[in-house]
């Protein structure tokens, strides 16, 4: 079978931990992944966790970047990213440039207002912004987790304009309900609705049944 991957953008917005547990997550369920890292990511993955994501040691620094909990905390996770193929965010002759690339669709996460707004008007500035208005153009999934807040009314359009284009807005807003007792859970929850937007299975979250109180924790 054709290698058919996910293409995951990571931008220059605060959340850093949530693009790791999509990728960790993709990854579990067998999936392949194109992974584009902007240079402003770069930047709020070195301020939130320390790591420097290198280009010419691009594997020792995911596998590091991924092993990490939302807390921090490094070993907490194994992971395998052989299925990872990872493309500079200069790079405009990139595979996913191209709409004859074969692709499933693309996941921004997380996604900040200069990558909406240079999504929704088709800049195509760097890899990651092309790579999203290749996946518009050949009507692939487009997920974009936003993580900005408060949201001005510019932001406001650009999101109603790839929405009218056909992409997800997925905002990083966490819920409550599925019994959260740390930050990694809070985290996976996002990522969890991530992943349900581009029907990918996982179980990085309890789904609602129906039932109130499900998500307590109460101690006898």
């Amino acid at each position: 079978m054709p290698r058919t991957p996910w293409i995951v953008g990571v931008s220059g917005a605060s959340g850093t931990p949530y693009a790791a547990a999509v990728l960790r997550a993709l990854l579990d369920a067998g999936e392949s992944v194109d992974l584009v890292v902007s240079r402003a990511s770069r930047l709020t993955l070195l301020d939130e966790t320390g790591i420097s994501f290198r280009d010419a040691h691009w594997r020792d620094d995911l596998r590091e970047w991924l092993s990490r909990g939302a807390d921090g905390k490094p070993d907490t996770f194994s992971v395998d990213i052989d299925a990872v193929r990872h493309w500079s965010a200069g790079d405009l002759a990139a595979g996913p440039s191209s709409g004859s690339y074969r692709t499933k669709g693309m996941l921004i996460v997380p996604a900040s207002t200069a990558s909406v707004a240079g999504v929704a008007l088709g800049l195509s500035k760097d890899l990651l912004q092309r790579a999203a208005s290749v996946t518009l153009k050949e009507d692939r999934k487009l997920i974009v987790a936003v993580r900005e807040t408060p949201l001005n009314g510019q932001t406001l359009r650009h999101l109603v304009t790839l929405d009218d284009a056909g992409a997800t807005v997925v905002p990083a807003s966490p819920a409550f309900y599925a019994g959260a007792t740390h930050i990694q859970d809070l985290v996976d929850f996002v990522a969890g609705r991530v992943l349900d937007a581009a029907g990918v299975p996982h179980r990085l979250y309890r789904r609602w049944q129906g039932e109130l109180g499900g998500g307590a924790h109460r101690d006898g």
